[in-house]
């Protein structure tokens, strides 16, 4: 444990030196004080927030893990040159790239809010599920693109892999899902859809979200369907037991092919 958080540490430490990562937080810093200049309060702006993290947070993280894995082979095969087993430098660079992420997301958005303080109770927990909706998303798109980029040799079929999996589970499920149910509209599928978003982390994150918020009519067809099981408290336990799971399969399966590629 000791040698993953130093190679974390290090990795943190080159991270944060790189002018993106502060273009990330300068962005959601940027845009939230900017929200709340233009009239909005509180809750407008976490509800003006929610797409936009949604659809900007998985794209940051699989684009750059898939990026950042790429250009941190010459240092990889420094570090398996050390007395370093490949488990813990896996999971030291794992970390060293999506603290960061979360970090950044969090001050940026979590900045103008606390400077402010302007939220209720309740604002205040739709604030702390839209963040920990952005980390649960940060942490499992960097665990994708690690995937992507160990499975993938070629860095340009690598990246193009990664934004096709950005834009299937952000852009092109909900319009397959809401395709099959108008042509299964004669069907009870209410378990069959209740499948379907278990196996997309956004739609999860989303639906989470627009619970949250109480804005049913935001959710389209798939969430209204839905808003039964996940409006109560074993639905948020299996939302939250989903999330984690798309966190963890995904990096054990990172975890197995870096122990076993040939650098």
């Amino acid at each position: 444990m000791n040698t993953t958080l130093r190679i974390a540490g290090y990795e943190m430490k080159d991270v944060v030196r790189g002018k993106w990562l502060l273009f990330y937080g300068a962005f959601f810093l940027l845009l939230t004080e900017g929200l709340f200049r233009f009239g909005g309060e509180g809750s407008r702006v976490i509800l003006s927030l929610v797409n936009l993290v949604l659809l900007l947070v998985p794209l940051v993280g699989v684009l750059f893990g898939t990026v950042y894995l790429y250009g941190a082979r010459e240092f990889n095969e420094l570090l398996l040159a050390q007395p370093v087993s490949r488990r813990q430098m896996f999971g030291g660079l794992y970390l060293g790239l999506s603290l960061p992420l979360a970090g950044a997301l969090l001050a940026g958005v979590g900045i103008p809010f606390a400077i402010r303080g302007s939220l209720d109770g309740g604002d205040a927990a739709v604030l702390l599920v839209l963040l920990g909706c952005g980390v649960a998303l940060t942490f499992i798109f960097v665990a994708l693109a690690f995937l992507i980029a160990l499975r993938i040799t070629d860095r340009m079929r690598g990246l193009g892999g990664a934004l096709l999996l950005w834009l299937a589970f952000a852009v092109l499920y909900d319009g397959a899902i809401l395709v099959g149910v108008s042509l299964l509209a004669e069907y009870p599928l209410e378990k069959p859809l209740l499948l379907m978003v278990l196996l997309n982390p956004v739609d999860l994150a989303r639906i989470l979200l627009l619970l949250n918020l109480d804005v049913a009519a935001l959710m389209g067809y798939t969430g209204a369907s839905l808003q039964r099981f996940f409006g109560n408290a074993t639905g948020l336990l299996v939302t939250g037991a989903a999330l984690a799971l798309w966190t963890v399969v995904p990096l054990l399966a990172g975890a197995r092919l870096f122990v076993r590629k040939d650098f």
